[in-house]
């Protein structure tokens, strides 16, 4: 018997699923007293309630977000009610107020393959708004996160300013907010950025500096990659500043902070996590790049996400063997901590480390684009594009908004998860979905021919070559 490509629904392929459908996670983390936004993932409603809301927090009907705060630490309910008109489906909600966040993995919007090193204030905004008119935001794309090349000055003695493409890093996190989505911003401890500005650490004066008149932006110091490498600024500096830098990152209102360097070590990250610990604000700890596997325990600790990997590009041969890493870091995540293989190469895209304002379609051909998005969903890893929102094909929308694979992302991101099978030419995941015995299979096919492939019970599927499959099952 031949399986078919699942094609409805996971659950309904199982059991009778009303419409509309919650595809986010139940469980959602706030510290006591840190504001909480959160905007309800939910597929195929027209309108969304929230009853019988906690002390501090309300619900913004027309945004579907949850905000406000908790200030006694414990566990919440809250019951989500979502309708298309005709049918009503209820979800209940639990609200963990403590030291845990990031209970799935975020989900959102990167600039670094988009504008890269053209990103400012104007077009993050544009990019909130566009979340929200696309659809994607209600489908749960909620981060708004500013890569490299954000920084400015560094007043004496206190925290790194914006640049002038960034007039008022306030008001757009408040323009964020105000649409039920994050604001996420980036940042190493290294004396130089990858892109060659400010970090969170100095030595005395600005060693190697370009000339003003030779910087490809006032702010861009060590000139753009590999420039901090050539001038040795890819260090520690003797001045830690990450301390007064996050306290201005959580009163301009971030949510997530991209912290880059290489390697990533423990006392490090222990250290920057303590200082956001200090800010304030919940700000989601994402350590980049290519963590050494064995450090992720010890960075398991502090952060909540970790890269896996070096820069993903849109070729096939990058995202077969990334995605093919990730199986030796399973044993890594688990719920508020999460393997991070990188962003999403999907949609029209940019050229990092250049100055982007148009854009160009992923090299990936649609089928590797699904088996991408596919594999991040299974692996329960951080869902990040860096689309062009402003021309988006419909045939990307509906990747980026396909309900089995976000469910599997988000609902069920810390449910166990299996290496079935693994061979030259293909492996098979098993997700386990409960109650019950119900499950998942993601059948991934890495070679450049058509296979058919046979799942434990017996069953055979069909795979199109650099494509993937799932196909619900029970264990």
């Amino acid at each position: 018997m031949k399986a078919a490509l699942l094609s409805v629904s996971l659950l309904a392929a199982l059991t009778a699923l009303a419409a509309p459908r919650f595809i986010g996670a139940e469980a959602y983390g706030v510290r006591p007293g840190h504001e909480l936004i959160w905007r309800v993932p939910v597929h195929g409603a027209t309108s969304v309630e929230a009853l019988a809301l906690p002390k501090g927090i309300f619900f913004d009907a027309a945004r579907r977000t949850l905000r406000g705060c908790i200030a006694t630490p414990g566990e919440y309910t809250v019951t989500l009610r979502a309708s298309d008109g005709k049918e009503t489906t209820d979800q209940t909600l639990t609200l963990r107020v403590g030291e845990k966040l990031c209970l799935a993995p975020p989900m959102g919007w990167n600039s670094w393959y988009s504008y890269s090193e053209a990103v400012n204030q104007k077009d993050i905004e544009k990019v909130a708004r566009l979340l929200e008119e696309t659809g994607l935001a209600d489908a749960g794309w909620a981060y708004v996160n500013i890569d490299d090349c954000w920084q400015g000055e560094r007043p004496t003695g206190g925290a790194l300013q914006a640049n002038e493409k960034f007039p008022d890093m306030k008001a757009m996190c408040d323009a964020i907010h105000a649409r039920g989505l994050k604001a996420g911003i980036y940042s190493t401890p290294w004396i130089s950025t990858y892109a060659g500005f400010r970090g969170s650490s100095s030595d005395d004066g600005e060693p190697q500096a370009l000339p003003p008149e030779k910087r490809l932006q006032p702010g861009q110091l060590y000139g753009r990659y590999p420039g901090l490498h050539r001038t040795r600024n890819d260090r520690i500096g003797k001045t830690w500043h990450f301390a007064k830098d996050a306290t201005q990152w959580a009163d301009w209102g971030f949510d997530y902070v991209k912290v880059d360097w290489k390697p990533n070590d423990v006392p490090t990250t222990e250290r920057i996590a303590k200082d956001l610990r200090a800010s304030g604000r919940d700000i989601v700890l994402s350590l980049s790049n290519a963590a050494p596997i064995q450090n992720a325990p010890g960075l398991a600790k502090h952060a909540q996400l970790w890269r896996t990997t070096g820069d993903i590009q849109d070729v096939w041969g990058s995202v077969r063997s990334i995605g093919r890493a990730q199986l030796r870091w399973l044993p890594y995540r688990s719920e508020g901590h999460w393997n991070d293989p990188d962003i999403l190469q999907i949609g029209c895209i940019g050229t990092p480390n250049q100055k982007n304002t148009t854009f160009r379609p992923s090299r990936l051909t649609q089928d590797e684009q699904r088996y991408q998005m596919t594999l991040w969903c299974m692996l329960s890893a951080p869902l990040l594009i860096s689309s062009d929102l402003e021309n988006l094909a419909p045939e990307t929308k509906a990747l980026l908004t396909d309900p089995d694979l976000l469910e599997l992302n988000q609902k069920y991101a810390a449910a166990p998860l299996a290496i079935v099978k693994e061979t030259a030419n293909h492996f098979v995941l098993r997700k386990d979905i409960g109650p019950g015995n119900r499950c998942v299979y993601g059948i991934f096919n890495d070679s450049d021919v058509a296979r058919t492939i046979t799942l434990p019970s017996g069953e055979t599927a069909e795979v199109a070559p650099h494509t993937a499959k799932l196909i619900p099952g029970s264990r």
